[in-house]
């Protein structure tokens, strides 16, 4: 293993034990595998290699996020958080998206306003080996491209912190938002809806029993 790699892995590890203390992990009913016909439909929006490889083909796919996720979800990979794509939607996972259009946005806002619930791992660095070419289209961003979603809902992104994870603060209007574990997490109530932001996303890439305070915040979002 090389130094470089090392210290990826032990960001990971800092990464998931933040998430895991902000969210208050725990087991039980959010963690319990459902039958086939007991799982609601999860819309899944994400520029990283979770469902398919980088090369769009079976191989380097199915992730072990996947794995957990179709454990207790229908998952349903969406490519924009538009009006058609999230008509019918319930519960979203935006996991370190690309960059939406302006029409999207005020869609997901009415969405969410409406009563959607949606879970948004926003990464301002994200760290995650990938084989294509910096500026590649199809390469993961480097950062969240947050085009004034945060903003609109009451809240700011800056970072990355020393262990690399993001930094989220309440803005005047962000009074329907509580941020936990010193900017790790925010969750905002917005019209009927309900939006719970994570300014990490480098957790996903490790083993599934890491993965259960994100599982756990699903959970809480699937009952509000």
């Amino acid at each position: 293993m090389t130094f470089n790699r090392w210290i990826a892995g032990a960001g990971l590890l800092a990464a998931l034990g933040a998430v895991a203390l902000a969210l208050g992990q725990r087991s039980g009913p959010s963690t319990a595998i459902r039958a086939p016909e007991q799982r609601p439909t999860l819309a899944l929006l994400t520029s990283l290699p979770l469902v398919f490889g980088e090369d769009f083909g079976l191989e380097g796919g199915g992730s072990a996020a996947l794995t957990r996720l179709d454990q207790r979800y229908n998952v349903v990979p969406i490519g924009v958080a538009d009006a058609t794509s999230l008509s019918g939607q319930h519960l979203l996972l935006m996991a370190h998206p690309r960059a939406q259009s302006a029409g999207a946005l005020v869609d997901l806002d009415r969405w969410v306003r409406k009563g959607g619930r949606v879970l948004l791992l926003a990464d301002p660095r994200l760290d995650w080996e990938s084989g294509r070419t910096l500026g590649d289209k199809l390469r993961p961003p480097p950062a969240f491209a947050d085009t004034g979603l945060l903003a609109h809902w009451g809240l700011t992104l800056s970072g990355p912190t020393p262990d690399g994870r993001g930094l989220l603060a309440v803005t005047r209007s962000g009074r329907s938002c509580d941020v936990l574990n010193e900017g790790l997490v925010a969750r905002c109530r917005i019209g009927r809806g309900a939006a719970t932001i994570i300014a990490d996303a480098d957790f996903l890439n490790g083993e599934p029993q890491g993965l259960g305070p994100m599982m756990d915040e699903l959970a809480r979002l699937e009952s509000r």
